[in-house]
């Protein structure tokens, strides 16, 4: 008897095991199939990433101390899907992996559309900063000075906050508005001692 029922024990473990190995099987597929279906819609995402773009109402101002100033109507609205740490971070890779090729114009339209889809995601200050170091590459000043300003009002603990503000002066000097200069590099050093942005800062501000 304790031998039949030790291996009546023995066939139901082997059913739970073949039961939870088919269930594993279904995930992986689900997951796969999940996987092919974002990375298609990555693929088409240039043409959607520019309509997006197209539609994008203009950046903040900035005031004479160099203080991002914006109104209120161009704070994050709140994203249309629930959180997805995986998706975000597909979705931030394909777009900087765009800037790797050179490409731009499309790593302009796909962080655009990042910020967009995912304004309060992880990634967001990164995917901020990333679209004004862009458009500084393609040459669009003021889109580039909007963009690093943007990441100070919209992210302002975020760790590029330095980063972005040196890099604001950088574009108002290229501007021609050297009066701001000052005020930002100043504002960088005091605000964030010991960060490579604020030595770059400081050594800006001993040649003016």
């Amino acid at each position: 008897m304790q031998l039949q029922q030790m291996q009546d024990e023995i066939a139901r473990l082997r059913g739970m095991v073949e039961v939870q190995q088919n269930d594993i099987q279904r995930m992986k597929q689900e997951a796969l199939e999940r996987y092919q279906d974002l990375d298609s819609r990555i693929g088409a995402g240039g043409a959607a990433a520019a309509a997006t773009n197209n539609s994008q109402p203009g950046g903040g101002e900035i005031n004479a101390s160099g203080a991002p100033v914006a109104p209120a109507s161009q704070a994050p609205a709140a994203g249309t899907e629930a959180p997805d740490p995986a998706k975000e971070k597909l979705y931030y890779e394909a777009a900087f992996d765009l800037i790797k090729a050179k490409d731009f114009d499309k790593a302009s339209q796909a962080f655009t559309a990042f910020l967009r889809k995912y304004p309060n995601s992880l990634y967001a200050g990164n995917a901020q900063y990333w679209l004004g170091e862009v458009n500084l590459a393609k040459g669009d000043l003021q889109g580039a000075g909007q963009a690093f300003a943007k990441v100070s009002q919209l992210y302002p603990k975020h760790a590029k906050v330095p980063d972005s503000l040196y890099k604001l002066a950088d574009v108002e000097r290229r501007l021609g508005h050297t009066d701001k200069v000052k005020g930002i590099l100043q504002q960088v050093v005091a605000q964030y001692p010991g960060t490579s942005a604020a030595q770059l800062a400081q050594r800006d501000l001993q040649r003016l």
